[in-house]
């Protein structure tokens, strides 16, 4: 069955496809944003604490339920609750895992698919044209998503990737990816930091991401800085759960959980480190809306010296960023057409993808937004996890990031806590990994203080607080 469904070839491939899944817009735009809301420092260190006490627990327990089960995740909530209290409900929270795959997959890639306009815009020289045309950049923007055809098409290209890649399974589709595109993008990370230190700003971007002030904290960014922590993961929506059905028992999942986490946050403050440089030495403004990646970012970057190559590199490092995380979300997807439909792989994802892509047709079309079709605004588009319910784009983001995903991560904390036995969770934890000392510290984290963090977001969520 293992050799049928697919299995990563070691920790390595692993790691690097569950870090892809995790690094996305959600490190390149939005924590760079919400920190910078937030004032930096003392947000920003407690997101770290955050992504330890929250983060890592929820991510050990949703991979060590799919190693556990070896199934997607309906298949895997089935058979973990046989015999247990409520074992005709825990499949369920599979099920919304594979509903929240498919609402997030439906519209990210729409955003993802502008990557690849503006990629070759910034080769060919377009982008530095309009760069040097007032209100050349922003007016071109707002054709664009205003179009429906360049919308469809852009939207159908990125799914066609990201098919292309899960096609071919797990070792000779994504983790072979994921060795070429997570290297690539690091890299590209440590040119652009590099470059960022040539900034004179770049000193005061230390400062404000490194110098805490907790007098400038309030508790709604201590609550966003929690639930950011969880999101960014990506956790809550199956795609641990499936990849760790791939993993081999002599891994390490503690280990394998602890890595993913340090490079997500370590790229995500490696975002902040260009983005803040670029702040303070071209005083760019500040906006949540995800336009100012495709309007104000390359009119700054052809400010600079090398612009044109700098944009080259940076709408690359988005791409590349936005890729390996839809990679994740379709096979979620796929794996449940596999294993629940006994589907071939072949079949399962050309026929998800096409389902996928025909939903997403629907975000396409009113991503230019829903008040005034073909004449949209900069203040539609914002970043994935707003709160804005402009539109079917809007409807679906915000029914995503606001309830798929807290609820979804609430109920795995709750049933790896509480409907599994101390000994399923030590021994599948230990299985590879040894003795784990701190196994009655993660035991307490996922019991209590995962689901209180997590239940505090969807409390947030029904008094209209806003935390994203």
């Amino acid at each position: 069955m293992e050799q049928q469904r697919g299995q990563w070839s070691g920790r390595l491939g692993f790691i690097l496809a569950a870090a892809g899944s995790a690094v996305g817009l959600g490190n390149l735009w939005k924590f760079p944003y919400i920190a910078w809301e937030n004032n930096g420092g003392a947000f920003v260190l407690v997101y770290i604490i955050a992504v330890a006490i929250v983060g890592i627990p929820i991510m050990m327990a949703e991979t060590l339920l799919g190693r556990r089960g070896k199934r997607d995740p309906i298949g895997t909530f089935r058979a973990l609750a046989a015999g247990k209290r409520g074992a005709r409900l825990w499949p369920g929270v599979g099920v919304l895992g594979v509903i929240t795959g498919v609402i997030i997959l439906s519209y990210y890639s729409v955003i993802a698919g502008w990557t690849l306009r503006y990629i070759g815009m910034a080769i060919s020289g377009h982008l530095g044209e309009l760069a040097r045309q007032p209100d050349g950049l922003s007016g071109f923007f707002l054709g664009f998503i205003g179009s429906g055809d360049q919308q469809v098409l852009w939207t159908f290209c990125f799914m066609a990737a990201t098919t292309l890649v899960v096609v071919f399974g797990v070792q000779n589709g994504i983790e072979r990816a994921a060795r070429i595109l997570m290297p690539v993008l690091f890299s590209l990370l440590v040119v652009l930091v590099i470059y960022a230190m040539t900034m004179a700003g770049f000193g005061k971007a230390m400062a404000f991401i490194f110098r805490p002030n907790f007098g400038e904290l309030t508790r709604g960014g201590v609550l966003e800085a929690v639930g950011h922590s969880f999101f960014t993961l990506s956790l809550g929506m199956g795609v641990m759960l499936t990849y760790g059905s791939y993993m081999r028992k002599q891994d390490s999942i503690p280990r394998a959980a602890v890595t993913i986490s340090i490079l997500d946050t370590v790229i995500a403050i490696m975002a902040c480190m260009i983005m803040y440089s670029i702040i303070f030495s071209y005083d760019m403004p500040v906006a949540k809306s995800s336009a100012i990646l495709f309007t104000t970012l390359p009119a700054v970057f052809f400010q600079m010296p090398g612009g044109a190559l700098i944009s080259a590199l940076f709408y690359l490092l988005v791409a590349f960023a936005a890729l390996t995380s839809t990679i994740s979300l379709l096979e979620v997807v796929s794996s449940y057409a596999i294993d629940e439909l006994g589907w071939q792989r072949r079949k399962a994802t050309l026929t998800v993808a096409a389902a996928i892509f025909a939903f997403g047709i629907l975000s396409a079309l009113s991503v230019g937004g829903s008040d005034a079709p073909g004449n949209p605004t900069l203040s539609h588009i914002n970043i994935i996890g707003r709160e804005s319910t402009e539109g079917f784009f809007g409807t679906m983001d915000y029914l995503a990031s606001n309830w798929c995903l807290p609820v979804g991560g609430f109920l795995i904390a709750l049933f790896t806590g509480w409907a599994l036995t101390r000994r399923e969770t030590q021994e599948e934890l230990e299985e590879g990994h040894g003795l784990m000392r701190f196994f009655p510290l993660w035991r307490f984290l996922i019991k209590f203080a995962a689901p209180a963090a997590v239940g505090a977001i969807i409390v947030s969520v029904i008094l209209g607080a806003e935390y994203q």
